[in-house]
């Protein structure tokens, strides 16, 4: 049987693989899709992205927190100092990333879907935002992976 601790950590490993696992797939599947230029399958990539960020991103958003400070209780560790507290400083500026993203992909299907119904081009709009997205989602990215090597190094700071 495993322990408290043993099975936060398990959680709190799988809460981070979700958020690498889940940003790359959506950017990459965003990207290939962008790049094709077809509004009908823009408009049906990003209404997955939107739907893959509404189950799998937002669980694992919710669950990095409570596990995390569940086990930094165990473990003894204060959650406003050191390597923990600068994850928790990056969290929020993940989030802060996070939160315009999630609109913007869902405005962006939206601009995708009403090109695919008139038969027309993407609007500049939708070039736009798409731009927007990627200068969001580059950084927020590199941050997760910033906090992913903090939880593992533990470096003193």
């Amino acid at each position: 049987m495993m322990d408290a601790y043993t099975l936060l950590k398990v959680a709190h490993v799988i809460g981070a693989t979700v958020l690498l696992g889940t940003g790359a797939g959506i950017a990459f599947f965003m990207l290939m899709a962008h790049r094709t230029g077809d509004p009908a399958l823009i408009a049906h990539t990003a209404a997955v992205v939107v739907r893959a960020d509404a189950v799998f991103t937002t669980s694992a958003v919710v669950l990095q927190p409570l596990t995390g400070a569940a086990l930094a209780h165990l473990a003894g560790f204060p959650l406003a100092s050191g390597w923990i507290g600068l994850s928790l400083l990056l969290y929020l500026a993940v989030g802060a990333l996070w939160l315009p993203v999630l609109w913007m992909q869902a405005r962006m299907r939206d601009l995708a879907r009403e090109a695919a119904h008139d038969g027309g081009p993407l609007p500049h709009a939708y070039h736009r935002l798409f731009r927007a997205w990627f200068a969001c989602g580059v950084p927020a990215f590199a941050i997760v992976v910033a906090i992913v090597w903090l939880m593992l190094a533990k470096p003193q700071l």
